[in-house]
């Protein structure tokens, strides 16, 4: 249906994004999705039984705003003994629609007409848009290739009258990197005496490797009383289509949050918040999860180590980037639409999540994936 109807976009500029167009490619030309961050193997089967008994017992309407309470406070709990952080699962702790949605509301919620957020390159793409929309406007310091370790000189050279928050994300997507004590102290150290506000993107804070201990802002009370914490069940639990998160922040900027919030979406998944209320009695799914990803990510870096690809660092998440310089001068974007049509593997170019495409050769491959399917995207890169 064709409308005459004229709109001037808010986001002129803005295309599609990136996940979604390598997803398509692939689907198009049958390829091995190493895009899309998402596995390829199933939740665990004791959450998707409570689920169903939760559905068959008649949780179906809506949940309260915040959260159901019985959730609100395992999550609780769960942060105080993880982090020594004690939030109050009333007026501290709200369930979501997933990471994104909770990261857009809390960047409405603090952003406006003309203050500026340092956000930290590469950045995960959701972050922009929302700065725009709000009024802001985003100033970049960019990660140091190749082993992407914060320059924090360069984000204090940033930092004026002008500057509303901070955006962390560690574990890092894309690039795989965790900030260390050290980065957190400099940090601390920088928005000391400040009104600046941190949003910490911590979706994969249960996905670090060779013994590194996630550094949650929760851990540093002086960090905590100015920041909001964005996590995910579903990078936690296999789920991700279930698109389920939460937010931890202090109360004042909890009930800013829930303000916007409760128009954005009002309340998350029912039957969905119980079974998770549940299932996060037992720790052992997520204490486990540094072992079980570090398996994949050393089978996927073992398997592709007689590869033209360099195997860069990687701390956390669940990507692995790979370096192309010596394999192809072709751009990363190019270079990842080619290999998804001509050699049946697609990823993602780094220089999407750069505002000005800074192109290092660089694409990443998701590695949450069976060791069948490892293989094949193996068997793939060391024949190109």
């Amino acid at each position: 249906m064709r409308s005459t109807i004229s709109i001037n976009s808010k986001f002129p500029a803005t295309g599609t994004t990136i996940f979604t167009v390598m997803s398509a490619h692939a689907a198009q030309a049958g390829a091995l999705n190493m895009a899309q961050g998402f596995p390829d193997f199933q939740c665990p089967p004791g959450l998707v039984k409570l689920v169903n008994h939760y559905m068959k017992e008649g949780k179906n309407q809506y949940a309260p705003m915040p959260g159901v309470p019985e959730l609100r406070r395992m999550i609780s709990a769960k942060t105080s003994s993880l982090y020594s952080a004690e939030y109050d699962p009333d007026s501290e702790v709200t369930v979501v629609g997933g990471a994104t949605l909770a990261l857009f509301c809390a960047i409405c919620a603090i952003v406006r007409e003309n203050d500026e957020v340092i956000v930290i390159e590469p950045a995960y793409d959701s972050y922009i848009p929302a700065i725009e929309l709000n009024g802001g406007k985003a100033v970049f310091a960019k990660l140091k290739f190749p082993g992407f370790q914060v320059d924090w000189g360069e984000v204090k050279k940033l930092i004026n009258f002008k500057t509303r928050a901070i955006i962390i994300n560690s574990p890092h997507n894309p690039t795989g990197m965790a900030f260390s004590a050290q980065d957190m102290q400099q940090l601390e150290k920088l928005v000391e005496d400040t009104d600046i506000l941190i949003i910490s993107d911590e979706v994969y804070e249960h996905i670090l490797f060779d013994g590194l201990e996630h550094q949650s802002v929760a851990r540093y009370p002086k960090l905590a009383m100015r920041s909001f914490v964005v996590s995910s069940f579903g990078k936690t639990y296999h789920n991700t289509g279930w698109k389920m998160g939460y937010v931890l922040a202090p109360e004042k900027l909890t009930a800013e949050f829930r303000k916007i919030y409760q128009y954005a979406a009002f309340s998350a998944n029912t039957p969905i918040q119980y079974a998770l209320a549940d299932f996060l009695e037992d720790t052992k799914h997520y204490l486990s999860l540094p072992d079980f990803y570090q398996e994949k990510r050393d089978l996927f870096r073992n398997l592709v180590k007689h590869s033209k690809f360099k195997i860069l660092p990687c701390q956390g998440t669940y990507f692995q980037l790979l370096g192309y310089d010596k394999i192809s001068s072709k751009s990363d974007l190019n270079l990842a639409v080619e290999l998804t049509h001509n050699s049946g593997i697609a990823s993602i170019p780094i220089s999407t999540f750069y505002h000005d495409k800074t192109d290092n050769k660089v694409l990443r491959f998701c590695f949450a994936k069976s060791g069948e399917t490892l293989k094949k995207a193996a068997e793939i890169l060391c024949s190109i």
